[in-house]
């Protein structure tokens, strides 16, 4: 089959991290196709959402998708730098920011393989089609969520967004049955909010082995440090050290002291402290440092002294005469009887067992390798997997950690442009 024209980039990806990497793309004058199959392109899950009650979890003022011009989206938008803007409101500055751009193209199309041509790329998409491209930049987004450990023998909707989680939340309102949210993170929030308005008169119960939430956001006092005031090297010294730093100065002011640091403090840990971090700390980091918006957190707080949503930490236990037995860390057992359960726990995050065909086939035909933590793929300090194959977003978490944020994600894709626009200057 002949190939379609092709661009000297293409992006696999259409959410925030392939956009910005086609914009920068073009801004140094190289033409970009964006190609995303998903149900939101151009926007990806985060930004996809139509419904005003999803906010961004950071405030307008620290949202531009520029590196270097930081009030973009606060003027775009037209609020205070403090408000928490509605999700699907920087979907459309997104389209907006790839409108302005006539260098980058959007194609609703689904890359299912890539493989090797010449110098440069094929790649094949589900409709049968193929395109040639020099460089291919994978911005795959985070994984989809899996089966969490433990929950096996509970009847569960895998995937919080689909039609049949909703589905199912709304069945469980006309039958006064209860709500199960296996995951008390950011997705369950969501999810909440989703179907707070529903007449669920079983309540909802979420669930996870800590029982942590994340927190809101507050004023504080920056109190910045430089690199020199860290200890690197150690996850329990630098443990040790935000303890006690968030006794002087705040954990709020504490935990975002580190933003500028925390790709090198990860990058100073042994393999060991990594997955020590991963398995202990990282529910605390977690919920401190991706807060919610202070009004989520009013919502949410009146919704559990209303009784209408209860924090519990614990797991299942086992099967009851009606449903579900939980057990929660202090022996107590609560039994939920023909609960609608809807997966919460976030994106997998295990790259070998990714659902993702396209992932599945590069490493199985060694396009690419995972990280040591096998959190995403392996890649260089110019986010190179393989030569003219970069990633970005939460790809290269196990390099950084901190890639899964407009913050620190519109760094990585100027910086990723600015090394494929060096690997495509002529040369000779």
């Amino acid at each position: 089959m002949k190939s379609d024209p092709a661009a000297p980039v293409a992006v696999v990806g259409g959410g925030f991290s392939g956009v910005m990497t086609a914009v920068q793309l073009a801004r140094l004058g190289i033409a970009t196709t964006v190609y995303d199959g998903g149900p939101n392109p151009g926007r990806g899950t985060a930004y996809g959402t139509t419904d005003p009650r999803h906010l961004l979890n950071v405030p307008a003022g620290k949202m531009s998708a520029f590196p270097h011009d930081p009030d973009h989206f606060r003027a775009w938008a037209g609020v205070d730098a403090g408000t928490f803007v509605p999700r699907r409101d920087y979907g459309r500055y997104l389209e907006d920011i790839r409108a302005a751009h006539p260098r980058v193209t959007l194609e609703t199309r689904t890359v299912t393989a890539i493989e090797r041509d010449g110098e440069g790329w094929r790649l094949r998409f589900a409709d049968g089609g193929q395109a040639h491209a020099s460089v291919v930049v994978l911005a795959l987004g985070n994984e989809a969520p899996a089966r969490p450990g433990g929950w096996d023998g509970l009847d569960l909707q895998l995937n919080p967004w689909s039609a049949a989680a909703m589905a199912e939340a709304r069945r469980a309102g006309e039958e006064g049955d209860p709500l199960l949210l296996v995951g008390t993170g950011l997705t369950m929030i969501d999810v909440v909010m989703l179907v707070e308005d529903l007449a669920l008169d079983g309540g909802i119960v979420a669930v996870s082995r800590r029982g942590m939430m994340p927190r809101a956001h507050g004023p504080y006092e920056p109190a910045p440090v430089t690199a020199e005031e860290l200890p690197f090297g150690s996850l329990m010294a630098a443990w040790r050290w935000l303890r006690k730093r968030s006794a002087a100065v705040g954990w709020r002011a504490a935990v975002d002291s580190l933003r500028p640091h925390t790709a090198a403090l990860w990058q100073s840990w042994s393999d060991t402290d990594q997955r020590r971090f991963l398995r202990h700390a990282r529910p605390w980091w977690d919920a401190h440092r991706h807060r919610i918006a202070p009004e989520i957190a009013e919502r949410l707080r009146q919704l559990v002294a209303d009784d209408r949503l209860t924090i519990m930490a614990g797991r299942m236990r086992g099967e009851g005469a009606q449903g579900p037995v939980i057990a929660n860390r202090r022996g107590g057992t609560r039994e939920l009887a023909h609960p609608a359960a809807i997966n919460c726990t976030g994106p997998h995050s295990n790259v070998r067992r990714s659902a993702n065909p396209l992932l599945r086939q590069i490493l199985a035909d060694g396009l690419a390798a995972p990280d040591p933590l096998q959190l995403g793929l392996q890649a260089d300090s110019e986010d190179r997997v393989a030569p003219g194959l970069f990633a970005v977003g939460p790809l290269t978490k196990g390099m950084y950690w901190e890639m899964v944020a407009v913050p620190d994600i519109r760094h990585q894709a100027e910086r990723v442009a600015g090394s494929i626009a060096k690997d495509l200057e002529p040369h000779g």
